[in-house]
């Protein structure tokens, strides 16, 4: 949410901006930065069987930078992958493959693994914001190291950021945000008026485009409305300005947008046509929205937080994504009455109001109880591409516009000259003083962890491959597909994607003639089956039917071995599929069914 106009723009002298100390100290900035993304993950590093607290989200993303690096090595096709739902496979541009994250990481993945891979991603998706909006800010809007510092520190590591961090990479990754803003809100330099000069911006920007779609279609979809709404919010504060800059930026913007499209026509048609494909959501998105006292609440990954009052304000875990407390709001309430003649300050407040109510959702509710008042967001609802958002993340976009009203604030009371500067009073202390009492109870607290089971030995250690002929499955009990936390997903991530296997946790049709989004692949009765017991832990009375059941959906995912690893329920799961395929065998880390004869 910047602008590049001349009247909006500060910045440093080329020599501060350019010299060793200068630049030392930017780094010592990110340092802090990585520092801190290092401190909050610390509770997985070395040890790989605790997950952050949505394991299941987390072991859909190690699984999806596994995909990357073996679709790098192997030359497969990144856009599909027959690992996973077999037999038919999964089509990954439709769901959130974060194949731009996974492809520069794949030496990561490859060397040290998808838990590591994964770990070093949230690390680089936190610092990797901050950074870049530090930058942003530096350059562009503040001259003032510290205040720029403070205003990436803000929008990388708000409450929002973190909470998603801990399981949705695909919304965490957003240090692109600042690039591409840069890119499009610019004042045309003498170099963009030389011939050529737009068309390299233009394709520069595209590139940027490209590489958003390939981490995450959500984040650009939300950058693009609130560029468009702070655009707009601009143009009325300053027309003059926005009549001047008008035609270098649509100029930009139309070069950009033909630069994406052509790089971007086969990855979306094999996303909305290719196999695998599928219409709608698999899961109500309008019920995932915000609290309106959410935003004055504590967020649990905070200092002040707890699990109680987060849970009753925000949809889950992940979509804690306001909770700035009140001090950060009254700041922002004194920002901007305090700087109202900026048109800057004008369009980031019109733009962070308009998506705050927005993530309200289709009614308001107040301290977890529905007011049958009409929320905003019932308005737009019925839009294309609104009507799949999720209203709870229109909050994120208020995290810079916080950020950076933070970051004006403090360099104006640095450079302060005037009335604001009154003779005997510690103006400068005071407002750094209330910014800090205002972030403090924001401070983020290490992402909570939770056990895995590990993968058994037996897996791990390859000791299948020599019944798994190549074409063939390895069936995990009990088989899970949905939005479930998925054993053999978790045992193909941390393998390197090294067989193939049923189920899964991603969104497919609900069948070969009905596109209809589901999480999943249709269930197998077999699959229920032994969900049921791994979930009660109680053994069912089979019948010849069931066995039969059993041996045709074992045909239909061309198993050739089942593997029982460590369960809560593990024993009376043993017995059952003992009961429907015979006796199976003890190996290292669980149990095995060599099915071949049965399934051939």
């Amino acid at each position: 949410m910047t602008t590049g106009t001349t009247s909006e723009t500060t910045s440093p002298p080329a020599a501060a901006s350019t010299s060793r100390p200068a630049r030392f100290r930017d780094l010592l900035v990110v340092a802090g930065y990585l520092g801190l993304a290092v401190l909050l993950t610390g509770g997985q590093w070395g040890h790989p069987w605790l997950l952050f607290h949505q394991a299941g989200d987390q072991i859909l993303f190690e699984w999806m930078l596994a995909h990357a690096a073996h679709a790098v090595v192997a030359g497969e096709n990144p856009l599909h992958s027959a690992a996973l739902n077999a037999p038919d496979g999964v089509n990954l541009m439709a769901n959130t493959s974060v194949l731009g994250l996974g492809v520069p990481l794949a030496p990561v993945t490859l060397l040290l693994g998808s838990q590591v891979a994964f770990c070093v991603a949230v690390v680089c998706c936190l610092a990797g914001t901050a950074a870049a909006w530090y930058a942003l800010l530096r350059r562009r809007l503040v001259t003032s190291r510290s205040a720029a510092a403070v205003g990436g520190l803000v929008c990388g590591f708000a409450p929002g950021m973190i909470a998603q961090a801990s399981a949705h990479l695909h919304i965490a990754a957003q240090f692109l945000v600042p690039a591409i803003l840069a890119l499009v809100f610019r004042s045309a330099p003498a170099a963009e008026r030389r011939p050529g000069g737009a068309w390299r911006a233009g394709l520069g920007l595209g590139l940027l485009l490209v590489w958003q779609v390939f981490i995450g279609e959500e984040v650009l979809v939300f950058l693009a409305l609130a560029a468009g709404v702070f655009a707009v919010g601009y143009a009325l504060a300053d027309s003059e300005a926005a009549r001047r800059l008008a035609p270098a930026l649509f100029g930009r913007l139309a070069v950009a947008v033909a630069v994406a499209a052509v790089l971007l026509a086969y990855p979306l048609w094999f996303q909305f046509h290719g196999p695998q494909h599928y219409s709608g959501m698999a899961f109500d998105t309008h019920g995932f929205q915000l609290d309106a006292a959410s935003f004055t609440a504590s967020a649990r990954q905070t200092v002040l937080g707890d699990d109680w009052l987060p849970g009753l304000l925000s949809p889950n875990p992940t979509e804690e994504n306001s909770f700035f407390g009140p001090g950060l709001l009254v700041l922002a309430v004194v920002i901007v009455i305090w700087q109202w003649r900026r048109p800057l300050v004008r369009a980031l407040a019109g733009c962070g109001v308009l998506f705050a109510l927005l993530s309200l959702g289709t009614e308001l509710r107040v301290d977890g109880t529905a007011t049958g008042i009409p929320g905003p967001y019932r308005l737009v609802a019925g839009l294309p591409l609104l009507d799949l958002a999720v209203p709870a993340r229109f909050a994120l976009i208020c995290v810079p516009v916080l950020g950076v009203l933070v970051a004006l604030s403090l360099d104006r009371v640095r450079t302060a000259r005037g009335p604001i500067a009154a003779p005997g009073l510690p103006v400068r202390l005071l407002w750094v003083g209330a910014v800090a009492a205002a972030l403090l109870p924001l401070v983020p607290t290490p992402i909570r962890v939770v056990p895995v089971a590990p993968v058994p030995a037996f897996v791990a250690d390859g000791g299948w491959r020599a019944l798994v002929p190549p074409g063939r499955s390895v069936v995990a009990v009990p088989p899970v597909t949905g939005a479930g936390r998925s054993a053999v997903m978790l045992w193909s991530a941390r393998t390197g994607l090294a067989f193939r296997a049923p189920g899964g946790y991603f969104i497919g049709p609900s069948g070969p003639d009905d596109p209809a989004a589901r999480w999943g692949a249709p269930d197998r009765p077999t699959s229920v089956l032994l969900r049921r017991v791994a979930e009660t832990g109680m053994v069912p009375v089979l019948t010849d039917a069931d066995r039969r059941q059993a041996v045709d959906d074992l045909r239909h995912w061309r198993a050739a071995v089942v593997v029982l690893g460590l369960l809560e329920h593990g024993d009376p799961v043993r017995r059952t599929v003992d009961d429907l395929l015979g006796p199976g065998r003890e190996v290292d880390g669980g149990w095995l069914w060599d099915v071949r004869n049965q399934v051939d």
